[in-house]
């Protein structure tokens, strides 16, 4: 059984047991979390949302809360002498995923 679920406006595909990198979430580190957009419930009959699915959710346990490695942005104009560089690292929490409920 499988689902697709949509947090921090990206969609993911899980199943119970995976571990997936999700938008930082304000949920404390061993928490449950209970995501609940759900698109799309997958296994021996497949159910669709539109768009959510209703009644479905996903539980999960929050493993730990990061930040990703650091990327340059760097913008320029030729020929003006127009130069900037700024660093991004973007955070993260690690959710392993318990229980499709649906």
């Amino acid at each position: 059984m499988y689902a697709i679920i949509e947090t921090g406006g990206k969609q993911y595909r899980v199943s119970p047991g995976d571990t997936i990198l999700v938008e930082r979430l304000a949920t404390p580190v061993g928490e449950q979390v209970s995501l609940d957009d759900v698109r799309l419930l997958g296994g021996e009959e497949t159910r669709v949302g539109t768009p959510r699915v209703d009644g479905a959710s996903v539980l999960g346990t929050v493993l730990e809360h990061g930040r990703e490695r650091k990327i340059r942005v760097f913008k320029y104009k030729r020929r003006k002498h127009y130069r900037r560089t700024r660093g991004h690292r973007q955070s993260f929490t690690a959710v392993r995923i318990d229980e499709l409920r649906g």
